[in-house]
């Protein structure tokens, strides 16, 4: 999902709109989650970039989306780009932390 999404809307309340948009990125990424993981992949993690448009976008992690988005509110920015693109990977075996921690 790479989508640059406007902050105002003539009909719709600004507190309506920001939930509406919430909506739709956590709907994207339970679908995303859903997807079959190819051969030998644990898991889908994604990698996620906001800003004020494109250029200026920066990389954060999934859990501050929302943050981020009031934050655009709070700034009272007219739009915002979000980037989210779902990448398959594999847990880190333990065994290393455990000897080093050992030794």
């Amino acid at each position: 999902m790479k989508k640059t999404i406007a902050l105002t809307h003539p009909r719709l309340k600004p507190a309506r709109l920001v939930d509406s948009i919430k909506h739709d990125i956590k709907k994207y990424l339970n679908r995303e989650r859903r997807k079959a993981l190819p051969a030998g992949m644990d898991y889908w993690t994604f990698d996620c970039r906001f800003g004020a448009t494109e250029a200026a976008a920066e990389k954060i992690f999934t859990s501050e989306i929302n943050a981020h988005i009031d934050a655009a509110v709070a700034q009272e920015l007219p739009s915002f780009y979000v980037e989210i693109l779902a990448r398959a990977c594999n847990h880190q075996p333990r065994v290393a932390a455990d000897e080093a921690e050992e030794g």
